[in-house]
């Protein structure tokens, strides 16, 4: 089983999200789960997302305290919370920002994504959640691209599910060109 864990803020799509990489593993013949965890449900407030996806039903059904795979959506929250907290060993972590994963002070081998700012030039908005799945989808190979954008366009229909997927593979494009194989934090 591979479990994921989202890191943002209320607003930014951060369940949006786990349900999407949810539905895109399902896609591709896994079972996979998705479920939120947060407290004061407002704009802004930090919000935790749950993603497993295993090769056979997941009857599971806690928090994921050990994730193989990080997704944080606004690098802020790396100065308030221990997002890293529970990381496996050689687990994936992937964060939304135009500074480098040394700039940020993070250890290891640190993805970083402009996810933002490729939301902007795709949606005009800054919402992140699509571009980094498609960054997702290039550092770990968990999931193809194809199903993260079909997974996208059919929570989204017309120009807005166009506008993600395309955000969402820009992301891909970047954080593929940036490696040579999967990078392990």
């Amino acid at each position: 089983m591979f479990e994921v864990r989202i890191h943002g803020r209320g607003g930014q799509g951060v369940v949006t999200a786990a349900e999407l990489l949810a539905a895109a593993a399902f896609a591709e013949g896994r079972s996979a789960q998705a479920f939120p965890s947060f407290g004061s449900e407002r704009t802004g407030a930090p919000v935790v997302a749950f993603c497993r996806i295993a090769e056979r039903p997941i009857r599971l059904r806690e928090p994921i305290l050990r994730p193989d795979a990080l997704i944080v959506q606004d690098a802020t929250l790396l100065r308030r919370t221990d997002v890293l907290a529970g990381l496996a060993d050689g687990g994936f972590v992937l964060v939304n920002s135009t500074r480098t994963a040394a700039d940020l002070g993070l250890p290891g081998r640190v993805v970083t994504v402009p996810a933002s700012r490729l939301a902007r030039e795709h949606l005009g908005r800054p919402l992140p959640n699509a571009a980094l799945l498609g960054g997702f989808a290039a550092l770990c190979a968990l999931i193809r691209l194809e199903s993260v954008t079909a997974a996208i366009r059919a929570r989204f229909a017309g120009p807005l599910g166009d506008a993600n997927a395309a955000a969402a593979a820009a992301a891909y494009d970047l954080v593929h060109a940036g490696r040579k194989e999967p990078t392990r934090a």
